[in-house]
């Protein structure tokens, strides 16, 4: 079967009796959430993707695309395609003179890259049953603009 594309529904910090968590939510067709805990610099990364905030010099992601782009090889999708004691596993599809090439990545790079280059977010069914939750389950969560002003 293949992959369900999703969408980042927002970067968020969700907060538990042990402190915060960066965490970034996707969601699929059904509405189910998908949530993917993140280090800070992936998630600050992905909210200023989403907010089209270019920096006064490229970070990390931002290179990346930076040599995509150079090197003429477009990014098709990320696909995140395992989900093993507890961590997500992903693979950027690329192309390059009718070639397809695929790398494996984490999943927060590869969603931060994906949404600078406009490509599709994939997730395969068994991840998402394996860990889809209903968004009323989720933790507090909150919106990590607000939490990195506030």
């Amino acid at each position: 079967m293949p992959p369900v594309p999703c969408r980042v529904k927002g970067v968020f910090v969700a907060r538990n009796a042990l402190g915060v968590s960066p965490a970034v939510i996707l969601s699929a067709e059904n509405e189910h959430c998908l949530p993917i805990y993140i280090g800070l610099f992936e998630a600050m990364s992905i909210h200023s993707a989403l907010n089209n905030e270019i920096p006064p010099r490229p970070l990390t992601h931002d290179l990346f695309v930076e040599l995509l782009k150079q090197f003429d090889v477009s990014l098709k999708a990320l696909v995140i395609d395992a989900l093993e004691d507890g961590v997500f596993y992903a693979t950027m599809v690329l192309f390059k003179d009718h070639h397809e090439l695929k790398i494996d990545c984490r999943p927060s790079d590869g969603i931060a890259i994906g949404i600078r280059c406009q490509a599709g977010i994939m997730v395969e069914e068994e991840v998402i049953l394996q860990s889809a939750v209903e968004a009323g389950d989720l933790p507090e969560l909150v919106d990590i603009g607000s939490y990195l002003a506030g």
